[in-house]
């Protein structure tokens, strides 16, 4: 650029001195000199532009380069990002499995959590036996081995005391080791939850409505339910999440086939009693029965913001009471499907579950007039509705409605003709025996203090045993 402006101010100054004298009559030489000048312009100005060509050639070449650069600079921050995207998940997953993240705690590696719940119990027809009640304290450590092996366990104590002389329990609710294998698979073993219904694997008090668990799953999905054994689970991009196994089956020994008197007189007993049938027979891997495994596989969805899908089957053959001998061989199988919607404020859930008992009739035949025959068919199902009211600086106000119906004994086999599956006379108390059915509504509200703190209040209405109908009272906490 400096040369063309020296070729233009040497064409200006030959030609000033032409236009200053145009007036004048026309010097040969004067003329002869300004051509020259004008041919080393002409030529000045062609190589001028011989170089400009140049220059946009390497420019446009530049460009293409750095373009080129600027791509693969996006390509390797776009990877950089996905694997930390993929490493995040990673250790999201290991964190779920330990139960909490690994911040905190005693040491890097160690994490604690726990949950518990106290009761106040309210039978309207039978003030008598109201309660109050540390239904659970439950403590959990986790310890992180590497980045894809976590240990996870849990400790329970029921009802305040645990003793030989007390009602209270202490109990292991979970011990199992979780690997990763791929950022899509993991395999565990030891004691785990089964992944059953809305509520099992998620069960502290902060989780759901209501003072109590619901009775679908409590009575018909047995609750807290898990089973020793190894299974793989994980999740695919599309939000399909999968879990299948082999664990213990269940011991048809621990039925108790005639009790003198009803196993349970108030809503609160019914559920702590043990008496649903999966309640009565499976083992918590104490001293478990392993003649015969069960399978298991669970299917859920959540690809879609603010919808679960899901359902899962359970079964197997189970260990058979050896008197009377010579029973038939039993298998049970358990299958459920789930449901919940969370649109804005509101939350819509529900559940289905069947149970089924083979081969009960040799049994029942040979227990005749037993007060607790074995059902060959158990079943449950409720809807639940919940819409959030009040929301601020983390308090939060849930009405919610339930409605629901277990039967514990849909169906019986070999049953003699003129005996009855419960008692009809009135039991030593001068009561009439419980029904192992109902309908029941359940109206209430949590009340959030923080994420982690719920008080509760509800009032249920039984249909079929309405000696059962309650207010209750509960506080819960999660940590």
């Amino acid at each position: 650029m400096k040369r063309l402006n020296s070729a233009i101010a040497a064409l200006t100054a030959a030609l000033l001195p032409l236009a200053a004298g145009a007036a004048t009559p026309t010097d040969p030489q004067a003329v002869e000199k300004l051509e020259q000048h004008i041919d080393e312009v002409e030529q000045q100005l062609q190589s001028m532009k011989q170089q400009l060509e140049e220059l946009k050639k390497q420019n446009a070449e530049l460009a293409a380069q750095q373009q080129q650069q600027a791509a693969a600079q996006q390509q390797a921050a776009a990877q950089q990002q996905a694997a930390a995207q993929q490493q995040a998940a990673q250790q999201q997953q290991l964190a779920a499995a330990a139960g909490q993240s690994s911040q905190g705690g005693l040491a890097e590696n160690l994490s604690l959590w726990g949950y518990g719940e106290v009761y106040y119990m309210h039978p309207v027809r039978q003030t008598s036996l109201s309660e109050f009640d540390l239904a659970r304290a439950v403590f959990g450590i986790g310890y992180r081995f590497d980045d894809r092996t976590v240990f996870n366990s849990e400790y329970e104590v029921e009802h305040a005391v645990a003793s030989a002389d007390d009602k209270g329990e202490f109990e292991v609710e979970q011990f199992y080791i979780d690997r990763q294998l791929a950022p899509w698979a993991s395999v565990k073993g030891g004691l785990f939850l089964m992944p059953f219904g809305l509520l099992n694997e998620h069960h502290e008090p902060t989780h759901f409505y209501g003072v109590q668990r619901n009775f679908v799953e409590t009575l018909i999905i047995p609750s807290t339910w898990r089973e020793g054994g190894f299974g793989f689970h994980g999740t695919t991009q599309s939000g399909l999440t999968w879990d299948l196994g082999v664990t213990t089956g269940l011991d048809l020994g621990g039925w108790d086939v005639n009790p003198e008197d009803p196993l349970y007189r108030t809503a609160l007993d019914l559920e702590n009693s043990g008496v649903a049938p999966m309640q009565a027979t499976h083992q918590e891997l104490q001293l478990a029965n392993a003649q015969h495994l069960s399978q298991y596989v669970s299917l859920n969805y959540n690809g879609l913001p603010g919808l679960l899908v899901g359902g899962a089957v359970f079964t197997g053959k189970a260990a058979v009471p050896t008197f009377p001998t010579g029973l038939p061989d039993q298998s049970v199988t358990l299958w459920e499907g789930h449901a919940r919607w969370t649109p804005g404020a509101a939350e819509l859930s529900a559940v289905y579950a069947r149970g089924t008992i083979s081969n009960t009739a040799t049994f029942n035949l040979l227990n005749a007039g037993a007060s607790n025959p074995v059902p060959s068919e158990f079943l449950g199902y409720y809807v639940q509705g919940a819409y959030t009211v009040w929301q601020h600086a983390g308090y939060r106000l849930t009405p919610f409605v339930r409605w629901e119906h277990y039967d514990m004994g849909a169906s019986y086999e070999g049953i003699p003709q003129g005996f009855t599956t419960v008692p009809t006379g009135l039991a030593s108390d001068g009561a009439r025996w419980p029904q192992p059915r109902d309908r029941v509504w359940t109206f209430g509200a949590n009340f959030y203090l923080n994420p982690h703190v719920v008080l509760k209040a509800d009032y249920q209405i039984f249909n079929v045993n309405s000696d059962f109908q309650r207010f209750d009272l509960g506080l819960g906490l999660a940590f």
